[in-house]
This record gives structure tokens, sequence and C-alpha cells, in this order.
């Protein structure tokens, strides 16, 4: 029974893994779409893209965790049921209970997983996900500057920058400033160094040990002035906001106790203690999805037809459960009477899975007894 248990064990963990990489792949492209332009527009490097994208996964994994779970429980006893694996164990005396434990014992593994991953994966993530989306937005020194490339930092292209090199102390080297701003003038600038500044009006980079040559283009007047030390606005807006201060981004212990944080309103508050909550409830699904899975194959009975129906049937209560979850935990936010249902869309699936892989004949009590006329 114990190599048995191990053989399930270990097709669940690769199915699951398989299944997981597939659709946090394909959830990774289609988030990659909404960073394109900021290579395009912005200039940034496909490093700070490829980082950016990925913090967004561990709260991406904690959503399809349970899900993919389901999934490959529900292919490796479905495979094993088409195989009449099964129903050999069966015959020999295995309750559906005991061939149901290995995907059991997976999601609880699964379940300690995604709590650390909800209480401290995802804050850590989210942050620095922000602070790296407010650095490419306000930082343009390493981020939009590259080396060796002219960069125009207004859409109609009136200011252009080039700079030879990056240097280790966060200056530039080698600047040409190209500033067509002013209709009525052009002027080029060049310059041994620079430094980028953030000011309250936006970013700025002051310019050492320089030259500065203008032309007026009304008269075709040219002057050129030497200078140590000349600052340059680049005419962009800094964002001083890092943005809505989102629940994910906090720890469990700021969560619960969000009604004794007066910086919040009324409303914050509900969201975050919901949110609190949800961490509690959230890592259950993945057991709950396995034993749906489990119910689903192991308690009815081999169709050489195939599992169809029984199959639609836990993936139809999976779905329901999941709107449930997102219908409870939203009015959850508005009334926190609502988080008991919450509490219950968990509880009272999870408590009736294990009641029928016990005892498979509580499902007789829902079956129409048959009726026919006997023959006298």
């Amino acid at each position: 029974m114990k190599k048995l248990n191990l053989y399930i064990t270990k097709q669940i963990i690769i199915g699951f893994l398989l299944v997981s990489f597939s659709l946090m792949s394909i959830i990774w492209l289609s988030q990659s779409l909404r960073f394109l332009d900021l290579i395009a527009s912005d200039g940034i490097s496909i490093s700070i893209f490829i980082k950016m994208t990925s913090l967004l996964m561990p709260r991406i994994f904690s959503i399809l965790a349970p899900v993919s779970l389901f999934a490959a429980v529900l292919f490796v006893y479905n495979r094993m049921l088409s195989d009449q694996e099964l129903v050999v164990m069966k015959s020999a005396g295995i309750s559906p209970f005991q061939l149901a434990l290995p995907a059991i014992w997976v999601g609880f593994a699964l379940l300690f997983f995604t709590v650390w991953n909800m209480n401290y994966g995802v804050p850590l993530a989210e942050n620095a996900f922000k602070d790296l989306q407010w650095k490419v937005k306000n930082n343009v020194s390493h981020l939009m500057f590259r080396e060796g490339e002219f960069t125009h930092l207004q859409k109609d292209k009136n200011l252009t920058i080039f700079i030879s090199s990056h240097e280790d102390d966060n200056s530039v080297s080698g600047i040409l400033i190209n500033n067509e701003r002013n209709p009525d003038k052009r002027s080029t600038i060049t310059a041994e160094k620079g430094f980028i500044v953030t000011t309250a009006s936006g970013p700025r980079i002051i310019l050492i040990n320089g030259t500065h040559q203008e032309l007026t283009k009304n008269n075709s007047r040219f002057s050129s002035i030497n200078f140590e030390r000349y600052s340059v606005d680049f005419g962009l807006k800094n964002t001083k906001s890092k943005g809505k201060d989102s629940a994910r981004r906090h720890s469990f212990e700021e969560l619960i106790n969000a009604f004794s944080n007066a910086s919040l309103s009324p409303t914050d508050q509900k969201k975050w203690y919901v949110e609190a909550h949800k961490r509690i409830v959230g890592p259950f699904l993945s057991v709950l999805y396995a034993l749906l899975a489990c119910c689903g194959i192991l308690v009815s009975n081999f169709n050489r037809r195939g599992q169809t129906k029984t199959i639609a049937i836990s993936l139809t209560a999976v779905v329901l459960i999941q709107a449930f979850d997102l219908i409870f935990g939203n009015l959850a936010a508005k009334n926190l009477y609502w988080l008991i249902f919450v509490y219950a869309n968990i509880l009272i699936p999870s408590i009736i899975c294990i009641a029928i892989l016990i005892n498979q004949n509580i499902l007789t009590f829902f079956k129409p007894k048959k009726t026919g006329v006997q023959n006298v």
C-alpha cells in the first residue's frame, strides 16, 4: 500500500508541475503584452521587462495552484480508471478514501506552501513590483538612457540625448543634448559628465564641464558658452505616488488589525480585514479541489464510454465554488457578516467530499427510488 501511495503521489506531483508550468507560461505571455509599451516608448531593457513580469507570478500562482492540482488529480485517477487499475484496487478491498490519500497529502503540502506564498511571497513581490514600476517612470538614467544610442524624451522628438557610457558612481559620461523645444532657438549641449537627479518638478540632468551652443533661427545668431555646471530639465512629470496602497502588499498582521489603522477609510478597513480572512481560507482550496477530483473519479462506477459525466460534475462544482468565493468575498467587503459564507463555501463541500469518500453509500439517499408494478 505504501508503494502504491508513493506511485500515485509521484504521478500527481509531476502532473501538477506540468499543468502549473503550462498555465503560468500562458498567463505570463498574456501579462507581458501589458508592458510591451514600456519597451517601445520608455526604452527599458529586456532584463527589467522580464523582472517586472516575473514579479506578478507569485500572485498568479496562488490563484492557479488549486486549479492545477484539480486537473492533475483528475488526469491521474482518470488514466488509472481507464487502464482498469482502480477496478483491480477496489476489488482488492482498497476503499476510495485510501486511494484518495495521496491526492489529499499533496493538497495539504500545497496548502502550507500557499500559506507561505500568500503571506510572505506575494507581499514581497507586490512591493518589489511597485518600487520597480515607480523607478521605471521616474528614474531615466539606467532605464531610459542606453549607451551609444540617441534617446528621444518627448514624442515630438524636440529633446534628444546621447550618452557614451554609464559610470559606477551612477553618473553618465560623454553627453550630447539637442534641444529644439523652443521654436525660435536651437541649442546643442556637450558635457564630459552628468548626474541624473529627481526634483519636485521632475527629473533633471546636472552637466559638468561642457559647452552650450545656441542658434537663433530668426537672425541666424550663433553663441557658444563654456560652463562648469549646467542644468537641463527633461520636461517629464515626476510621479510622486507609487499608486494606491493595495492590501496584497501588506502582511497578515497588518491586515487582521486593519480596524486599528486610523489612516485607512472604513471601506478600506473592511477590505483589508476580508483580505486577511481570504488568506486563511484561500490555501484550503487546494485540499478541497483535490477532494472534488477524487469524488468525481473514485466513487463513480467504471464506464467504458468514458467518465465525461462525472468529470463535468466535478468541474461544475469547482467553477461554482470559485464563483461563490469571489461573490462572498466582495459582499464581505461591504458587510462582514458575509464572512460566514466565505468559510462555509470551503468547509461544507470539504465535509461532504470526505463523507462520500469514506462511505459512498451516502449517495444512494440522493438517488430516486425505483417504482414498478407488481404482477399478481
